[in-house]
């Protein structure tokens, strides 16, 4: 009965077979559960953001050995992102960030701009451009990057099951990182205020 098992299991893993699992699919519940944790500092210096196309569109798909190779994680960083900015933690840290909905932008917009996302290393890798616009004119752009913690004892322990929160954590981790240093950044800026 082993012996069949195992071809079994061989078999399924050489057909091609795999398990899709969308991290982006239930974040937005991550958030709430994991809602104050953030702990940004607060700023006035933005009311609005947008993402860049590009941005908004990528997709990273990956395998992990310690979580079953027969799995394939595939993160949707713009639609994560986009769901941080939204929550109420970042909410509460800019007073109110609304999305830009393509009219006349505000003074205050920050443009969110991707530069590369991988989850390597039992950890998410982000690099983030970020351009501050008041008006027509750029006030400061700067990629900022950072590496959420490793989340290697999850993905451990709790295999496929525990993959999923083991790539959100990491992920909230390293653009909570980013947005730390982003509202440093604005509330320095001689434009702010």
């Amino acid at each position: 009965m082993k012996t069949l098992l195992a071809v079994f299991a061989a078999a399924l893993l050489l057909s091609g077979c795999s398990i899709r699992h969308d991290v982006a699919k239930d974040y937005p519940q991550y958030l709430i559960n994991n809602q104050g944790a953030s702990q940004l500092p607060p700023t006035k210096a933005a009311s609005e953001y947008t993402i860049s196309p590009a941005t908004a569109a990528n997709h990273y798909e990956f395998r992990s050995a310690m979580a079953g190779y027969a799995n394939v994680w595939v993160v949707q960083f713009g639609q994560i992102l986009d769901d941080t900015l939204q929550s109420h933690d970042v909410q509460v840290a800019f007073g109110k960030l609304a999305k830009f909905d393509d009219g006349s932008p505000n003074d205050d917009l920050l443009v969110f701009d991707l530069q590369s996302y991988t989850y390597v290393e039992l950890g998410a890798h982000v690099s983030l451009k970020v351009t501050y616009r008041r008006g027509n004119q750029d006030v400061f752009s700067k990629v900022y990057q950072t590496d959420g913690t490793t989340q290697g004892g999850k993905m451990f322990w709790g295999g496929a099951f525990a993959m999923k929160n083991a790539v959100q954590q990491s992920t909230k981790l390293a653009i909570d990182n980013i947005l730390r240093q982003l509202i440093a950044d604005l509330n320095a800026s001689p434009a702010h205020g």
